[in-house]
């Protein structure tokens, strides 16, 4: 994994968790929803979806809930953000397999769609094009693959982060900060254009690429399995 330092390495980070993030995604909920109904466009009435940057459980429970036949194995390299997983995902435990570290420690199934939320941007380029690459490896031809996360659109990136920062401060936001904020995680993130997004999951293997989501710094693509594995 990056050598850059986990957000979640602090244990005040992962007990909020869960409270903090549909404050701080905007819409995180429908973004949830959307990202099932995605994947379900393609996936049987049982599919087996595999979850990269499982941690936290909310993506998988949202999954879950709404799909009784669908079972779920996940992967994140937190032992501490699993165990939050394992707390959220509880009234599904027998259809949900998680396990601790990178997708390459997911198994070959294939697996008939996968998501990866607000995990991305953490990761440096050539690190991110292995990991959906490992991905598409692991996917029926024609599964898709829903992502989201931070990117860097427009001119001024620093600008949508910011914007993103003031959303998350519900106690009354102060510019100054959001901006200082906004800025350092600008520096801080591996950030692509969204053009960039989207020719890493073409290179990795992915076709009829299309963006289903954007919310200031955040945006959010769907990709379909090609038929010939990447290299």
């Amino acid at each position: 994994m990056t050598d850059k330092p986990s957000p979640y390495a602090n244990s005040g980070a992962i007990a909020s968790y869960t409270d903090d993030a549909p404050r701080k995604v905007p819409g995180l909920v429908d973004l949830h929803r959307m990202t099932m109904l995605l994947l379900a466009e393609q996936a049987p009435n049982a599919a087996h979806i595999l979850v990269v940057g499982a941690g936290g459980g909310m993506e998988t429970k949202a999954l879950a809930e709404a799909q009784a036949g669908w079972r779920f194995t996940g992967v994140d390299p937190s032992p501490a953000m699993l165990n939050l997983a394992r707390q959220t995902v509880m009234p599904f435990a027998d259809r949900i397999d998680l396990l601790d570290g990178t997708v390459d420690q997911a198994p070959a199934c294939p697996f008939d769609g996968a998501v990866c939320l607000l995990t991305l941007h953490h990761i440096d380029r050539s690190e991110r094009l292995n990991t959906l690459r490992e991905i598409r490896h692991r996917l029926k031809p024609g599964a898709s693959i829903v992502i989201a996360g931070h990117s860097a659109p427009g001119p001024d990136p620093s600008r949508w982060m910011k914007l993103s920062v003031a959303f998350g401060d519900r106690a009354g936001f102060d510019w100054t900060r959001a901006t200082d904020t906004g800025r350092m995680m600008t520096e801080r993130l591996s950030l692509l254009a969204p053009p960039e997004e989207e020719a890493l999951l073409r290179e990795a293997g992915f076709v009829d690429v299309a963006l289903f989501y954007a919310a200031f710094s955040f945006r959010g693509w769907v990709g379909i399995a090609g038929h010939q594995k990447p290299d």
